[in-house]
Parts: structure tokens; sequence; C-alpha cells
């Protein structure tokens, strides 16, 4: 559930209609509702009530400012994986003792910063990493806590591109040489093993491969305890999908009651890091009609916002609901809804059925929460669009658009 909806034919984000957030701060225009934030958390959080765990937001899925220090205030700790998305995430309030640390890339000084900030464990990709952190933290005097991420060869069943639990994928350890990544990390100064790891997907919509990874990684887990590993921490990731298109992903309580059901028994504290499903419906991208143009093939809608504001249709095909911000009531047309760059890929939606639209007209754009700024560029030298969070009747600019002014200031010129 979100709190975007229609009021007499009128989109409103919570209290405060579209129509005006787009006058006051201009398209393309991100809008996020802070009531869906807090509803989609505790809803997924309060699944799990009756384990041990720390719900993690995904930073990558949306690192606004705003968005991580209302989740924070909901209790949520953090997932990042880059040492900007730290920087966000303390510069939020996030309580460092709250942060899990992946991804497969981390630089000598990104895990010195992670180091100087306490926060709770890296999730550790690889034995090359594994001896970095141990080098980096016996120099500074640190033990770092460390999980290590398994790759335990299971078909999410969600677009290639999203998928990061199978053999082939470069994310983790393959099970065959973990045993011995444990026994190295048992051994290396600076390193606590404390936890197991590991993430298959995103945008699932079945709840059985996470039973399948969950089967694999405690079984695992039972023989590293077996070996003396301490482990407190058992860290499932994210990947629970949402509803674009016709989707049926499980709710977070069915979700909650498979994995409590399996773990009642483990003493582990259990780690998730969802994203998407905390705020993938709860933002939208709202655009402007800038022409509509026929062609004896196609009838196009050219709008304001492009790929580099929503690059997921380009990239993944992806389908996102578009609807009038005011209805007019026209018959539905057959269109392709398109942005002003100069790439073929450039598209919102294709062959979709809409009703007929004029410029100047707005577009919503319905789950852009979720991998829509955060993915967005300056392609064909575009200012990125503004963020807005709404809560209620109050509308706060969590971002300012960018100005042409932000495109070249940290370029110098070359010509004298």
């Amino acid at each position: 559930m979100h709190h975007f909806k229609y009021r007499d034919g009128e989109l409103f984000a919570e209290d405060i209609p579209v129509a005006e957030l787009a006058a006051r701060y201009g398209t393309p225009l991100y809008v996020y509702s802070a009531a869906t934030l807090r509803r989609h958390f505790n809803a997924f959080d309060s699944a799990f009530s009756a384990l041990p765990h720390l719900t993690c937001y995904s930073v990558k899925a949306n690192s606004n400012l705003c968005v991580l220090g209302l989740l924070a205030e909901c209790g949520a700790g953090m997932d990042i994986v880059s040492g900007g998305e730290l920087h966000r995430a303390l510069a939020a309030g996030v309580d460092p003792e709250k942060i899990v640390y992946s991804g497969v890339g981390k630089r000598p000084m990104e895990i010195e910063q992670a180091l100087a900030a306490g926060i709770l464990m890296f999730n550790v990709e690889s034995t090359g990493e594994l001896k970095r952190i141990s080098d980096i933290a016996t120099r500074m005097g640190r033990t770092a806590r460390v999980s290590l991420r398994i790759n335990p060869d299971v078909d999410p069943k969600t677009h290639p591109y999203i998928s990061t639990g199978m053999r082939n994928n470069k994310f983790g350890l393959d099970m065959d040489n973990s045993l011995l990544a444990y026994e190295q990390a048992m051994r290396l100064p600076g390193i606590e093993p404390v936890g197991i790891d590991c993430h298959i997907g995103s945008q699932l919509t079945s709840i059985d491969p996470f039973l399948e990874a969950l089967d694999k990684i405690v079984a695992f887990g039972e023989r590293l305890t077996a070996l003396g590993v301490p482990l407190r921490y058992l860290d499932l990731g994210g990947g629970l999908g949402i509803t674009y298109n016709e989707e049926e992903p499980p709710h977070p309580t069915q979700f909650g009651e498979a994995l409590t059901a399996a773990l009642k028994d483990h003493p582990m504290t259990l780690l998730l890091e969802p994203g998407r499903v905390i705020v993938g419906n709860a933002g939208i991208l709202v655009t402007e009609v800038v022409y509509t143009k026929t062609t004896p093939s196609k009838e196009f809608v050219i709008v304001d916002a492009a790929m580099n504001d929503l690059v997921r249709p380009a990239l993944y095909d992806a389908f996102h609901a578009i609807g009038e911000v005011k209805k007019h009531g026209r018959p539905d047309k057959n269109v392709d809804v398109v942005g002003p760059i100069c790439e073929s890929s450039d598209f919102l939606a294709r062959g979709r059925e809409m009703p007929g639209v004029e410029a100047g007209e707005l577009l919503a754009v319905f789950s852009a929460g979720a991998y829509g700024f955060v993915m967005s560029s300056n392609y064909n030298s575009r200012p990125r669009a503004a963020e807005v969070l709404v809560d209620g009747e109050v509308a706060v600019l969590a971002r300012k658009r960018e100005s042409y002014e932000d495109l070249i200031a940290l370029e110098r010129e070359c010509v004298e």
C-alpha cells in the first residue's frame, strides 16, 4: 500500500496535490511519501519480531539523506556498498553499530573509513579482501568484525542483471572454498569472524529461493560452528520484490513467518537488507508532456523525463505504471512514452494503452522510489531532477534541482 491516491480525478501525494508540487518545484520531479516509508519499514521489520534481528535498509535503493534519516528514526540499520554510502548514512544520523558493509570492491581508504567509524561488520566477498582488511585493521590497531558472503548457487528466478547468488555471478565465495576462507579468517590478525552472509538477488517474487538458500547457509553454518567459528549473525541479504505490474510477491508477513519457522531453533541474530520493498512504491517520478507526435507507425508522447532520470526501462526493460496527474477522460491510445535523450532506448513505456494527453499536462511514473534517482546521470548534459519528501501536508525539498552551473562546477576551462 502507498499514499499516492486519486481524489476526484486528481493525484495526491499524501495530502498535497501532485500538480501543486510540480508547479512549486518543476519537473522532472521525484516525490517520496514519508507515511509510505514508515508503513513499509514497520510492516517489514515487525514481520520478524519473534526472532532476534536487525533490519538494515539497503542504501543503494535510495540514498537521499531525508529518506535515510526517516528510516533511522524508525530504528533501521543500513546496508552499504561504498564509502560514499557510509558517509551518507553517518550524515543522516545512523548508528555505526547498525551498519554492515557489503560489496565486492572495497578500496583501502573505504575500509579505513569504516573501521574508524566502528561499523557492525564487513560482509567479505573474497580472500583478497579478507587479507586487505586484516592488514589495514592491524595497522590501525582495530579489530574488524566480518561475515563471509557465501554464494549458495541458487537461481532467484529474476532478471539476470540483478541475480547475485548463482555460481557464475561475481559475488561472494563459492561453497567449496568458503570453509578454507573461514579457517583463514580465524588465523588472521585484526579479524573477528562473527557471522555468515548471503544475498541471492533482487526483485524476488517467491519465498522458495530464499528458503533454498537458507537451508544451504544454515547447514554450512553448523559445519562452521563445529569447527569453533563463533557465529553470532546470519545475514540473509535482501531482494524481496514489489508489484510493478502483475507481479504477486509475498507480503513481508508471509516472508517473516517462513523464516521464523526455519530459524526458531537457531541462536544467531538475523540480519536483513531490504531496499526496494521499503522504498519502491514510496516514490513517483512526475514529468510534463512536451509534445505529442504521430508517425505512420507510432504515436509518441514526448516528456521531459528521460533515461538519465529513470534508467530502469532502458536497462532492464522494466515496467512502470504511468498515470495522468489530472484525469481528463480522453479515449485510450497505444503510445510510446519517450524522453528527449538522443538514444532509441530512451523510453519510459512502449506500446502502452493510456488516455490521450496533450502538451503541458503532467504524468506520474509510479513505483519509482527504488533505483530511480540513485541511478540517474547527467547524460546529454541534463541536470538531475529535484527530490521532494511529503509528510502529510508538508513538503520538504530533499534535494534541489541541479543547475547548468552545477554541471560544470567540478571541471576547468582548458582554453586560455
